[in-house]
């Protein structure tokens, strides 16, 4: 095969080593093709002659049939002698892993910028929860501030919480106070009966105005004195009996007006 190469290397003219291979390659699995046809008669001949081996023949046959096929899947690498296929088959062969290597570059390139991409989001991602982390230890320090020093505006809370508590307190008192002065004045304070006012009185004459008790003339004068301080005075009129007047007037507990007489206020004495 290395003496037809040769020849036709001198032979002149281009030379296409490719065919050159080819032929070879034809010749040399013709030659295969024909040891397995031999191989089968053999094979034939010996299971006619002897049944005892007919499995130690069946086995061979089997064993040859995969060697076979695995021959003609694979593809046969000849070495031929001429160097000067041998040196086109190596530039193939270089030319080939060459380009397995620029595509193998260009994908690690390719990686190499998707994991720089990934580098970048990922440092990105970390300063954000650096800055988040950074803002929640400031809030809770704030918050920690605020609870050990209360602010003012808490404060102020606080205060008037406290004052409506005191102020429900006090109207609370003054309610109890009200209702046991009330029932003290009914008890030692009544109204006279009506027979002492209609007395020596003509039966033809109009009926008395109703009289309001010494509890009611108090009430009168405490609401005045609270909802209008400036002018606390009361005109008296039929309905105030005198002597439950003239007992407040002695004991200091209301005051006449300079000017009118008729006109009634309670003594300040939350003053």
């Amino acid at each position: 095969m290395a003496g037809c190469l040769s020849e036709i290397a001198n032979a002149g003219g281009p030379v296409n080593y490719k065919e050159v291979l080819m032929e070879e390659c034809e010749s040399i699995w013709k030659q295969m093709e024909e040891c397995q046809s031999k191989l089968m008669l053999l094979g034939t001949d010996t299971l006619l002659q002897s049944d005892a081996k007919l499995s130690l023949l069946m086995l061979r046959w089997k064993t040859l049939t995969v060697d076979y096929r695995w021959w003609q899947a694979r593809n046969p690498e000849i070495i031929s002698t001429n160097p000067d296929v041998l040196l086109e088959l190596g530039k193939e062969e270089l030319q080939k892993i060459k380009s397995d290597l620029e595509m193998v570059l260009l994908a690690v390139q390719l990686q190499n910028k998707k994991l720089e991409a990934d580098l970048e989001r990922e440092q990105q991602w970390c300063e954000e929860q650096e800055q988040m982390l950074d803002t929640l230890n400031k809030a809770e320090e704030e918050t920690k501030t605020q609870v050990e020093q209360p602010s003012t505006e808490s404060l102020k809370i606080r205060g008037f919480d406290e004052l409506k508590k005191k102020i429900m307190t006090l109207k609370t008192y003054r309610k109890e106070l009200l209702s046991a002065l009330g029932e003290f004045l009914d008890e030692h304070f009544p109204l006279p009966e009506t027979g002492e006012n209609t007395e020596n009185k003509n039966s033809s004459a109009e009926p008395a105005v109703e009289l309001i008790t010494i509890r009611e003339i108090l009430e009168i004068l405490i609401n005045k004195l609270m909802t209008t301080p400036h002018e606390p005075y009361v005109t008296i009129n039929e309905s105030f009996w005198p002597p439950y007047i003239e007992l407040l007037l002695r004991y200091g507990m209301v005051l006449r007006h300079p000017e009118d007489p008729e006109r009634l206020r309670l003594e300040a004495f939350h003053k």
